[in-house]
């Protein structure tokens, strides 16, 4: 997440998360397109999952806030196969092609989609992780223009290792067409006044997974 509309973790005035009793996986058709397509056009490997995660991050915050989960989805693919040079504005605009298409480097078969599963990131690690449960820690008070997976609430804070989850592709460079540069992950946990301040309620702990480059001794 960068800094924009997309991090709105711990920010007011949203209200309370209402889960949905039985909530179905899709609520109209056309959501299933956009699960199709999105899958379909991952299968190209023109970018990673943190530069489709980017480009709804990126999205205009009004456009943002006024989209439902997966109109965000099918905003952010509309970027990428612009961007990538597989579709033009122009034809986006007139809702049908207006010349022929880029040859893509392979064809995704029925079979091929039936088959398809999700990717492991999980990588060797480069060294030995730095930190260990139980350890105190500080992340850093960073403010990237590309994407993170820091939240914006949790810059700045002490806080204890939980435990150690491996080495992974690391997420901010991955976004960028940068490279894996695989970084080992830890779950954090604060408390909430840590977070928050004096008012927030003392019995309150927030985990989340911070990458080592997140994270100093504290």
């Amino acid at each position: 997440m960068t800094n924009s509309i997309h991090d709105m973790g711990g920010t007011h005035g949203f209200g309370p998360v209402v889960p949905e009793p039985n909530e179905p996986a899709f609520h109209e058709d056309w959501e299933k397109r956009v699960y199709a397509l999105q899958r379909a056009m991952g299968a190209t490997g023109l970018w990673t999952i943190d530069g489709g995660r980017a480009s709804l991050e990126n999205l205009p915050p009004l456009a943002y806030l006024d989209a439902s989960y997966y109109k965000r989805w099918f905003l952010g693919l509309e970027h990428r196969v612009v961007a990538h040079g597989l579709v033009g504005e122009d034809e986006i605009a007139a809702g049908r092609m207006l010349r022929p298409g880029i040859r893509l480097n392979r064809k995704l078969t029925r079979d091929d989609a039936k088959a398809m599963s999700f990717s492991n990131y999980d990588r060797s690690a480069p060294g030995p992780a730095r930190f260990k449960a139980g350890d105190a820690v500080r992340t850093r008070n960073i403010h990237p223009a590309t994407h993170t997976r820091l939240p914006r609430y949790a810059r700045g804070k002490l806080g204890a290792v939980e435990a150690v989850r491996g080495c992974h592709v690391f997420p901010d460079t991955a976004a960028i067409g940068a490279g894996e540069n695989p970084q080992w992950l830890y779950t954090v946990v604060f408390t909430g006044r840590e977070l928050w301040g004096e008012e927030a309620d003392p019995g309150i702990k927030v985990s989340i997974d911070a990458f080592e480059p997140y994270l100093s001794p504290a």
